[in-house]
């Protein structure tokens, strides 16, 4: 949901709205908090809506208990993403690095602490998430609060705020249907594999896949952040031609990033199961998964980028429509048809997600294409300047 503040605070920055930044900000706090109450309970139940779905009891009970550790970080995440998109869509991306580099370390840390030192196990690695996350958050609000780059943009809290939430909302939710459709299709990967004969196998090598492309796939994400920066920017100030060669650009980054990645992973099929099992079994099954991986990889890294885009017009409803329909009516059939009917197991499923993933590839090169730029900017203008606050 916070990446509605990619078009938001991004076109109102382009169009030298900038008062309007922290207006938006503390929106998306509010409705981001609220948003994150059912989340909670559902965390907070979710070893018994495990074993309510299927899965084998014992693995059940240990995500379940992972999930409940894990409440307590959604404090922090929210403002935390708020944050990061405020300062993202001004394009101060250098205290952000810092700040999530100084983290990362940190966690290393806090996290053998927790998991190893205190005896928690999986209980501190989910709980690690929180502490990390709040410091983050804090060196973030201080940088907002003293730098004179925020000037401008952040004047404290206020009343303004707390307006207009169900039309921030309107968009809030699409941006996530946007996200979450896609993520959860591959998450559901992993509840399948549960279902599958000798289901410790399955699902610790479809986890582990899922956690290299999450790792992996940071780096399209940075680029998907980027042109959604730009294309929002550019749309603000008016600018549709300077923002159709930003998108023009991005997809020529993504294809060589993509290349380097997936022919380093393949290559590396043989050694990467060790970075998270020293099980033969696992290491064996990874090795077979990687190159499909790595296909994966390649495509995703360009539907994300297009994707990106699309977020910076404000067009998130079609992006989740894309999603609803290349991931639920091709991906997931595939993969249950993959793995349950012609027995590939897990790498039925992951194979049945390729399938969604270069269906939503064409179909948003095909919507890319046809983009009105010119009727996009224009559309900005009004999102923009249709705030009930006074524009300065």
């Amino acid at each position: 949901m916070a990446t509605a503040l990619d078009t938001l605070c991004g076109q109102a920055y382009g169009a030298r709205q900038y008062h309007l930044l922290g207006v938006y900000k503390q929106r998306a706090m509010v409705v981001l908090g609220l948003a994150c109450v059912p989340i909670a309970l559902v965390w907070a139940r979710a070893g018994e809506i495990l074993v309510f779905l299927g899965q084998d009891p014992d693995i059940a009970a240990e995500a379940g208990a992972y999930a409940r550790w894990l409440i307590p970080s959604l404090l922090v995440y929210v403002p935390l993403q708020c944050h990061v998109r405020f300062l993202q869509t001004q394009s101060v991306v250098l205290p952000v690095t810092a700040s999530s580099c100084v983290t990362a370390l940190c966690h290393l840390a806090v996290c053998w602490a927790l998991v190893y030192k205190a005896g928690l196990g999986s209980r501190g690695a989910a709980l690690s998430n929180a502490v990390s996350y709040a410091v983050n958050l804090v060196m973030l609000a201080l940088y907002v609060r003293l730098s004179t780059a925020c000037k401008g943009t952040w004047s404290g809290f206020s009343k303004d705020g707390l307006m207009e939430l169900g039309r921030f909302t309107k968009l809030a939710v699409p941006s996530a249907m946007m996200i979450c459709l896609e993520w959860w299709s591959f998450e559901i990967l992993v509840l399948l594999s549960g279902l599958l004969p000798n289901p410790q196998l399955e699902t610790s090598v479809l986890s582990i896949c899922l956690n290299t492309g999450a790792l992996l796939y940071m780096i399209p994400l940075g680029l998907t952040y980027s042109i959604s920066t730009r294309v929002s920017n550019e749309l603000g100030a008016g600018q549709p031609q300077a923002a159709k060669l930003a998108t023009k650009v991005v997809m020529y980054m993504t294809l060589s990033e993509g290349l380097v990645i997936s022919l380093t992973m393949t290559l590396l099929r043989g050694v990467w199961g060790y970075m998270y099992s020293n099980e033969q079994e696992v290491v064996t099954y990874i090795a077979k998964m990687l190159p499909i991986l790595g296909i994966s990889f390649f495509i995703d890294g360009l539907h994300s980028s297009l994707s990106g885009v699309l977020t910076g017009c404000g067009m998130q409803k079609i992006g989740a429509a894309v999603n609803l329909g290349a991931f639920y009516l091709i991906g997931i059939p595939m993969a249950v048809l993959l793995a349950f009917v012609f027995h590939l197991n897990g790498m039925g499923l992951w194979l049945g997600i390729v399938c969604g993933s270069i269906t939503k590839l064409l179909f948003l090169i095909f919507i890319s294409w046809f983009i009105d730029w010119e009727k996009e900017a224009g559309e900005a203008k009004n999102r923009v300047f249709s705030s009930s606050l006074p524009v300065a």
